[in-house]
């Protein structure tokens, strides 16, 4: 007979869940092959019940992977029924018309049962740096037509089948994807960090029984949805509507994504509605997942605890198939991501005037701020090699401090960028300086946060991915007078060139001593930046964050080459900026 659900063995159930997914994120990090897992993080553990609900997720785990969770389950109930599951089985996933994303984000799961009884399922999603097809890296590219150009795709089959390998999945895997030792050893790294929970939850199962475990559960969901309820509360009822936009560079030319958010706030209750943005198109920019909303509304209520199905009770989402966020298959999805950190800033800062002390500027809004992705043939080893770091940016002023600098997007968790070590270990690149890049952060009372300058130098032949900002023409805004933020770029210096030139493109071939650099973008700036106290503009010129123009020109404070601060300057400077913009807001008026 379970033991009655104390308020002590609810608290140790409250952590031991977490703690589970936490210990199968160490065990996926120290384990793989493959540096997006071990050095970048780009993964999620998890554990989700029979119905799809999420009972835990790693702290730092991938942020927008984890609306797409909870749809494998019940994809996969539907298709194998609850009878077909068996202990010992492995099931792997990728398939667009569920997971709705690109084909590299490999999800891992395996069933628990107690006493016979199928209870929940651990899983692991986890970014493959191949999977057939042109996905090597971060995946096919936008002009990408159709997901079986992408790579393989696994719809729901079970790699184990009670315990036994399906050696002819394994061996059609392995044969076709270009690095198999990486893959394949990412593979069991994720079937081992699934069967230690497993063990884990075991456990806690034989130690509390089921009728405690679920008691507890259930109380968790209800108490997160409460304090939900109870931060969305403080909002005053109402509607609250932005929009913002993304580009996107087709063959053709310059298209732009239109994003709308409407945001309903009603007794404590949120409804996010989606239905203005654009439609699904043929290209691979669509994706099917719910994380744009999800991700906002947890930064709004409760962005530091962690994270359950309860989280979201109180929030309805409104995102209809053709949606963007919502395509059909089979349209493409390889770069499912690029539109979903805007359409984050979009919802949080359509809550601007209704939480004037709780919003933030807009972030680089970009899905790694500026990747650097390098492939080839070392002529040493004759093998293969790709490298991928995820670099960050700039993230927007806050009401009471400066945006974080060099931080990936709001979507991507505890994703850092690769070690500048690790990547010259292994293979023939040279990375020549990453510092902050000044002057990229938005001005502002609390400034935006900076960006990052990569500069780095491939030895040998090979194709690099070159990114452009999807956020060049609706660059990073500001909130209650502080400035735009700045957009990533990249340039490259081929052999015998004297000046680097902008460039951008899909594994784009350059030859070796090719140059590249990599300038990442910066957050809005909140408030006027002539409020900014006077020492904050002194040290970031200093530090070299902002330059001496900038300080002049932006915040009206003048700062000499020695550092120091000419006073009198400064106080005439900032009466010319303000006696400037009184003539401005005249001439406006007239």
């Amino acid at each position: 007979m379970a033991a009655a659900l104390d308020p002590v063995t609810l608290e140790v159930l409250r952590n031991a869940l977490p703690a589970i997914a936490n210990e199968m994120a160490a065990d996926l990090q120290r384990t793989s092959y493959n540096m997006m897992i071990y050095e970048v993080r780009d993964f999620c553990t998890a554990l989700i019940n029979a119905d799809g609900e999420l009972l835990c997720q790693n702290v730092g785990g991938v942020s927008h992977f984890v609306a797409d969770l909870g749809v494998i389950i019940t994809d996969g109930m539907k298709k194998h029924g609850r009878e077909g599951f068996k202990p010992g089985d492995v099931l792997i996933m990728n398939h667009q018309a569920v997971a709705g994303q690109h084909l590299n984000n490999i999800v891992i799961y395996m069933p628990y049962f107690f006493e016979g009884e199928l209870m929940l399922f651990s899983m692991v999603r986890a970014h493959w740096i191949d999977v057939g097809g042109t996905s090597t890296g971060f995946g096919a590219g936008r002009d990408c037509p159709d997901p079986w150009q992408e790579g393989l795709q696994f719809d729901q089959l079970k790699i184990y089948k009670a315990g036994v390998l399906d050696d002819t999945l394994y061996k059609m895997i392995r044969d076709n994807v270009r690095f198999p030792e990486s893959s394949m050893g990412d593979l069991r790294s994720q079937i081992a960090s699934c069967r230690l929970a497993l063990r884990r939850v075991d456990e806690l199962f034989l130690r509390y029984g089921k009728e405690t475990m679920m008691a507890a559960v259930a109380r968790i969901f209800d108490e997160t949805e409460a304090r939900c309820r109870a931060i969305v509360s403080n909002i005053a009822d109402g509607t609250y509507e932005a929009s913002a936009f993304i580009d996107d560079e087709t063959p053709t030319g310059l298209d732009r994504i239109d994003i709308h958010a409407k945001v309903t706030v009603n007794k404590g209750s949120m409804t996010i509605d989606l239905s203005g943005c654009a439609k699904e198109r043929p290209r691979g920019l669509n994706s099917r997942t719910l994380a744009g909303a999800r991700i906002a509304y947890k930064a709004l209520t409760q962005p530091l605890a962690p994270v359950n199905e309860g989280s979201f009770r109180a929030l309805d989402i409104v995102l209809p198939e053709g949606n963007i966020m919502m395509a059909r298959h089979p349209l493409p999805m390889t770069g499912w991501s690029r539109i979903l950190p805007t359409v984050v800033d979009t919802v949080v800062a359509s809550l601007a005037s209704a939480m004037p002390e709780g919003i933030p500027a807009a972030h680089h809004g970009v899905m790694g701020g500026g990747s650097i992705i390098f492939a080839g043939v070392d002529p040493k080893t004759k093998r293969r090699f790709v490298t991928q770091s995820i670099e960050g940016a700039g993230w927007g002023g806050r009401p009471t401090e400066d945006g974080e600098s060099g931080t990936v997007s709001i979507c991507q968790g505890d994703v850092r960028n690769g070690s500048i070590e690790g990547m010259e270990m292994k293979v023939p690149i040279l990375i020549e300086k990453r510092g902050f890049r000044p002057d990229s952060g938005g001005a502002g009372k609390y400034r935006g946060g900076l960006g990052l300058e990569v500069h780095s130098r491939g030895f040998i032949d090979g194709r690099w991915n070159l990114e452009q900002s999807d956020r060049r023409n609706c660059l990073p805004w500001g909130l209650w007078g502080g400035g735009k933020g700045t957009c990533s770029e990249a340039s490259v210096k081929k052999p015998g060139e004297n000046n680097f030139r902008v460039m951008h493109g899909f594994r784009t071939p350059l030859p070796a001593e090719t140059e590249v650099f990599m300038r990442t973008g910066g957050g809005g700036g909140w408030g006027d930046p002539l409020d900014r106290d006077v020492e904050r503009v002194q040290n970031d010129v200093r530090e070299g964050f902002v330059s001496h123009d900038s300080a002049a020109q932006l915040y009206g404070v003048i700062v000499r080459e020695d550092f120091s601060v000419d006073a009198a300057a400064t106080a005439a400077k900032r009466a010319a900026i303000k006696a400037e913009r009184r003539k401005a807001s005249e001439r406006a008026t007239v």
